[in-house]
């Protein structure tokens, strides 16, 4: 076993989820992912924890979606993760557009049939994670070996000093009121932020961290963007995604490549069409674009936002958050041409923030 393999796991189990004597953990993972799991079970067992897994399948999950007519909250997996304590996630593929077939709308109607597991399980020690498999590495255009590499240079940081590095940009927009982002001529957008935290996320729930983020208040969304990193979602490509936003709604949309499954999207409910996040990432480890959201996102020189659910922990007390049985977030290059002003001051050009200037 590569040994780095086992470090992922030690990272997992002591930074991420702080794993405590006699906890209930459950693993989601498939196949391919069998050696971290393994490591995973070694670190649960020293810890005195009592793991269980759940095997994930690509087919079987397509299958399924093909093959029902409608959805209801299974029970038992809610129940599952009411006595749970510790979930952890992997993600790995062996065949990432295997569910391409499967229609977004029936997508959608599954997702919303899981929000009361999702809301469950966010309300738990979590931490979803990446396992390097050869599928991920075709989708990155990458060699195994260098994905590998790529996966686990992003993993293996010193988390405390990624923290500590990424507070700065927390304390500008903590106590901001509204923020602007302009990148070129395609890309103007506002939204106030007032009262709501921003969180510093340095590997725990998402692992790789490696990015700062809060909730946009709904209604205040003004503005056009462009999201100029294509979307990978439910094994299909989104390219050229703008929307355009008035009172904190979608009004307008369009994209390059499979406008209808984008469109999909925004219908799921009401708030598929407001913003539920904003997050800019920091994580100059990630050096390549992947179509893989759990690492996009964090690249350094780019900001994201996602239409859908905002998480709770982005809301402020006196303010109300956006539901939604969905959350996609996009990608803007802010590289060339950008700047993050915030409260009138330009806190970030062209992908260099005011202090690491």
């Amino acid at each position: 076993m590569d040994p780095r393999i086992r470090e992922h796991a030690q990272v997992i189990v002591t930074h991420s989820v702080d794993l405590q004597e006699g906890d209930n953990v459950v693993i989601r993972a498939p196949p391919v992912a069998e050696d971290l799991v393994t490591a995973l079970h070694e670190e649960i067992g020293d810890r005195g924890a009592n793991p269980l897994t759940l095997s994930t399948n690509e087919r079987f999950s397509r299958a399924y979606l093909r093959a029902a007519d409608e959805f209801e909250t299974p029970s038992h997996r809610e129940a599952l993760i009411e006595e749970t304590d510790v979930y952890i996630a992997i993600r790995a593929n062996t065949n990432v557009t295997e569910q391409s077939d499967v229609s977004p709308e029936t997508s959608a109607q599954y997702q919303q049939a899981l929000q009361p597991i999702l809301a469950e399980r966010l309300s738990k020690r979590w931490c979803l994670t990446q396992y390097p498999a050869p599928a991920n590495a075709q989708l990155a255009e990458s060699s195994t070996e260098s994905y590998e590499n790529f996966v686990w240079d992003a993993i293996l940081k010193d988390w405390d000093e990624v923290r500590t590095h990424q507070q700065q940009m927390v304390e500008i927009l903590d106590p901001a009121d509204e923020v602007r982002i302009v990148s070129g001529d395609t890309t103007d957008i506002s939204m106030s932020i007032a009262g709501n935290p921003t969180l510093n996320d340095y590997g725990e729930k998402n692992l790789p961290g490696g990015e700062v983020f809060t909730a946009p208040i709904p209604e205040s969304v003004e503005g056009e963007v462009l999201f100029d990193k294509p979307l990978y979602t439910q094994g299909r490509e989104v390219t050229g995604v703008s929307l355009t936003f008035e009172n904190g709604e979608v009004v307008e949309h369009a994209a390059e490549k499979n406008e209808a499954l984008l469109t999909e999207i925004l219908n799921t409910d009401d708030g598929a069409r407001r913003l539920g996040e904003l997050g800019i990432g920091m994580n100059r480890d990630i050096d390549q674009f992947t179509y893989n959201m759990l690492f996009d996102e964090k690249m350094g020189d780019t900001v994201h936002m996602a239409v859908g659910r905002a998480y709770d922990e982005t809301v402020g007390e006196e303010n109300e958050g956006n539901e939604s049985a969905v959350h996609v977030d996009m990608i803007v290059d802010m590289s060339e041409d950008s700047f993050i002003e915030v409260d009138g001051e330009r806190v970030q050009e062209n992908g260099t923030f005011i202090f690491e200037e």
